[in-house]
């Protein structure tokens, strides 16, 4: 199982050289990726956790993370589809992938706080549609020499699309949610299932229903990798799984998803108390990673 940090784009870092620092450590660490998160405006359980202190946008982030490293793989958890146009969006994923070589896993998601999305000029009850049109969209953009595309939002052809990312057929589409209609999602569209805090029980009756629409949709659910993303201390939620407080905490519940084949742990500090990162970071690299890889 490979092990992934969830970078502190999210947590109201004034300092964000100090987050772009840890990613670079995170490499020296044998970290596999690091990941960021996206919201554009401080609302509902952002506000809640961070109030008015900064949230960096997240390719942007990664953007400065790939210069500074050379093999980290760089993940999105999750980038909200109906926040971007697919055509820009897709623009800059493939400039990413090809800027990185080819490092870039696009995690996406169709947002759930229906006063942002409608900021953002996009209809909450239509987010579903938005997000599937997207995928296709990039799919399109990303492999196809001569794209064409006629749908609900947008319709284009005629025209070249360039550049093509250097992961083929395509940069991986990780699918963020726990619902059913996100496992639906991943089952048909998603290069991996990726749902956030989910304790083992639950995570493995979402891996069979993934399993059954994966079958569905007439694709071979092993294709379907299962990541997952957990955060470490007291999530302050009940209804949030933790890997809990301690490393033999941690690494009891990491070897347990270990077991159940998921193929990346994507771990979040939980902390906006910056100092903690690094060692949060180091215990980890020490602990769990020799153990779980």
């Amino acid at each position: 199982m490979k092990v992934a940090y969830s970078l502190s784009n999210n947590q109201g870092m004034d300092d964000i050289q100090g987050v772009i620092d840890l990613a670079v450590r995170a490499e020296e660490l044998g970290f596999d990726s690091v990941w960021a998160s996206e919201h554009v405006f401080n609302v509902s359980y952002v506000y809640d956790r961070i109030g008015d202190k900064p949230y960096y946008e997240p390719l942007t982030v990664l953007t400065y993370v790939a210069a500074k490293t050379k093999t980290l793989g760089l993940g999105t958890s999750v980038l909200v589809l109906p926040y971007h146009n697919p055509i820009r969006l897709a623009k800059v994923a493939a400039t990413l992938d090809v800027l990185s070589g080819g490092r870039l896993m696009l995690g996406v998601g169709v947002g759930v706080i229906e006063q942002e999305l409608e900021a953002m000029g996009s209809p909450y009850a239509e987010r579903g549609a938005i997000s599937d049109e997207t995928i296709a969209i990039m799919k399109e953009l990303w492999t196809n020499p001569d794209p064409s595309f006629e749908g609900k939002y947008h319709s284009f052809s005629g025209m070249k699309f360039t550049p093509k990312p250097v992961q083929k057929p395509h940069i991986p589409l990780i699918i963020g949610g726990t619902s059913r209609a996100a496992i639906r999602r991943a089952a048909r569209h998603g290069t991996t299932w990726h749902p956030t805090a989910l304790a083992p029980d639950v995570l493995a009756e979402g891996v069979k229903y993934l399993h059954e629409q994966a079958e569905k949709a007439g694709r071979d659910p092993s294709e379907i990798s299962v990541s997952v993303s957990a955060a470490m201390g007291n999530t302050h939620n009940h209804n949030r799984y933790s890997l809990g407080e301690n490393p033999e905490e941690v690494l009891e519940r990491s070897q347990a998803y270990k077991e159940m084949g998921v193929e990346r742990l994507l771990v979040s500090p939980n902390t906006r108390d910056q100092s903690k990162l690094e060692p949060t970071m180091e215990m980890l690299a020490e602990v769990v990673i020799p153990a779980v890889s």
